[in-house]
Order: structure tokens, then C-alpha cells, then sequence
């Protein structure tokens, strides 16, 4: 059979307070940290989102346009089996039994709480809450999320539901996390708390780094207690 190739261009782009992979919420709405949409010039007809506010959630769908391998670089083969870092980062399933971002079309989604909607001299923009994206990730379609039939609380979850979601506990004295804007501090604290760390990794001596919001962000682990040891600007060259 002949292949069905479709060609998709991004509708918008997301900014986001993450510059770079590490540190990102492992999935959407775990963390309650802000980014803005902004459509690209074809797209910034303000019909096409009208009525859209009246939604409080909606999907992305979007690409996986950091990773070197699947859609953003054709010539690597994919692989029918990923190793989750929920399973330890050890044990291999089916691709398409995860959400692993390494798949043949590269293809991510995400269902994001809609803070609002409002226009501007490049056509609307849309503010969201609880977004998985590098900063710069392109979207490819955006739909509303719709109660009655996108919520399934009967679900199965598979392996996720096999391993219990672990979080830290996260401790930031008061006078590091003031050096970051008030609106920007639930947010850090949840992404601490859902452990950016690789899942192979227990070093309590360690000290990692995160780039959040323009700051870096350095703490250490100790079983099940994270400790924030500095907070500074990230210099601008």
C-alpha cells in the first residue's frame, strides 16, 4: 500500500517558562505554571477562536520539536518499545502503550486549563495554566475539552495505575523564593514537588539545576525530601 503522507504546519507557538527539557512536567496540569499561545500570522483571525472562552479547558496538540529523533528527524528509526520513567526507567512496553515523546510522528497532547482569551495588535492570545511544552514548541490544532465526553473517571490506567504517583516534599526558605515574581512561585514549588529528576538518579549529595522563569533553580534530594539551596537570575549574554 502506497503511504498517505499528510503535511501539517503549526497554527501557533506556546511560550512557556521552561528553556530547555529538564524540569518539565512529566505530564499537563501537575504543575500550576502559566504560558501564553500566540497564532502565527495566518491564523490571527479572531473568528477563529470565537467562542472559545466560554471553554475552561482545551487540547494541544503539538510536536515533540526538541527531540532528535521521530518526525523532527526522519531519517532516524523508531522503536516499538520505550522504558518509562514511571517504571523506573528500566522496564520496556509498547510505545504505543505510553506517552513517551520519542514516537514515529512525534506527536504530543495536552489538555491545559484556559485562563483566558484576548486580542492584541498579532490577533488573539491565549493565557493557560498546567502546560508540558518546552518554550517554542509549535501547536498543531487546538479543540475545546468537553465534559461529557472527554472525562472518563471509570478509566483503567495500565501501568500508571500499577505504580503510585510519588511526590517530594519541597522546601524553599522563604527568602530564595523571593527572589522570584509572586506569580511565578506555586508554579516552582509544583514542579519541585513532582521530582524533575531522572528516575535513576538518588545521589543525596548531588546538587541539580533547573532553569525556571528566567532563574536558575539549585537543590538537592534526600529520599523523599527536596531542599532548594540558591535562586539567581540567569545572566543574559
Amino acid at each position: 500500500m502506497e503511504k498517505d503522507r499528510t503535511t501539517i504546519e503549526p497554527i501557533a507557538y506556546i511560550h512557556t517558562d521552561f528553556p530547555e527539557k529538564f524540569g518539565i512536567p512529566r505530564q499537563s496540569g501537575l504543575a500550576r505554571t502559566q504560558a501564553v499561545i500566540r497564532f502565527v500570522p495566518e491564523y490571527q483571525n479572531p473568528d477563529a477562536v470565537r467562542g472559545l472562552e466560554a471553554f475552561s479547558f482545551i487540547w494541544l496538540i503539538w510536536g515533540f520539536s526538541a527531540n532528535q529523533h521521530g518526525s523532527s528527524n526522519p531519517s532516524s528509526a523508531w522503536k516499538a518499545t520505550v522504558r518509562p520513567p514511571r517504571l523506573g526507567g528500566n522496564t520496556r512496553i509498547g510505545v504505543f502503550a505510553s506517552r513517551s515523546p520519542f514516537r514515529p510522528n512525534g506527536l504530543g497532547l495536552s489538555s491545559v486549563r484556559l485562563l483566558s482569551v484576548y486580542a492584541s495588535q498579532d490577533g488573539p492570545v491565549l493565557t493557560v495554566e498546567g502546560a508540558d511544552l518546552m518554550d517554542g514548541t509549535p501547536i498543531y490544532d487546538i479543540k475545546p475539552y468537553i465534559p461529557y465526553a472527554d472525562a472518563h473517571p471509570e478509566a483503567e490506567g495500565g501501568f500508571t495505575d500499577q505504580v503510585p504517583h510519588k511526590t517530594l516534599l519541597a522546601d524553599c526558605p522563604a527568602e530564595l523564593l523571593s527572589r522570584i515574581p509572586a506569580e511565578k512561585q506555586n508554579g516552582l514549588l509544583d514542579l519541585l514537588e513532582q521530582d524533575p529528576r531522572p528516575s535513576y538518579q538518588h545521589d543525596p549529595e548531588r546538587i541539580y539545576g533547573l532553569r525556571y522563569a528566567g532563574y536558575s533553580v539549585k537543590f538537592t534530594v534526600d529520599g523523599k525530601h527536596l531542599i532548594v539551596r540558591d535562586i539567581f537570575p540567569e545572566t543574559i549574554t
